[in-house]
Parts: structure tokens; sequence; C-alpha cells
């Protein structure tokens, strides 16, 4: 399992973490949303999904992912 972390910018309340986490979940990947730290902490297998499409997934919640670890 590979763990990064995702700058995100747009994310300002529970409705936005709730949205992303649950559009990573159908990915099947482990998120954990920091709405102070505007991140989120995926945990994903590598072999099964690329970080492209975690990216893709957020973008698609109207939010942008700037930078990650």
């Amino acid at each position: 399992m590979k763990t990064s972390v995702l700058s995100v910018e747009g994310m300002s309340c529970d409705h936005c973490a709730s949205s992303v986490k649950k559009a990573l979940e159908a990915l099947a990947i482990s998120a954990e949303v920091d709405l102070t730290g505007k991140t989120v902490t995926v945990r994903f297998d590598e072999r099964e999904t690329a970080i492209e499409e975690i990216k893709n997934a957020v973008d698609e919640q109207g939010f942008e992912v700037v930078s990650y670890t």
C-alpha cells in the first residue's frame, strides 16, 4: 500500500470533505480529509489505482489537487 498526501484547493466545509471522501471510497481508496490543512491523505494499491485516477476523482468533485507527495 502506498500513502500519499494531496494538497487540495477549494475545500471549505464538511460537505466538501464528505464528497471527496465518498468519491475516493468509490475507487476503494482509504481517505482522510483535513479541512484545516486542506489535505487529503490517501492509502491505495498502486497496482490497482494510479495517482492520476485519484486526482481526477477529486477534480470531478469540483476541487483542485495542486500537489501531492
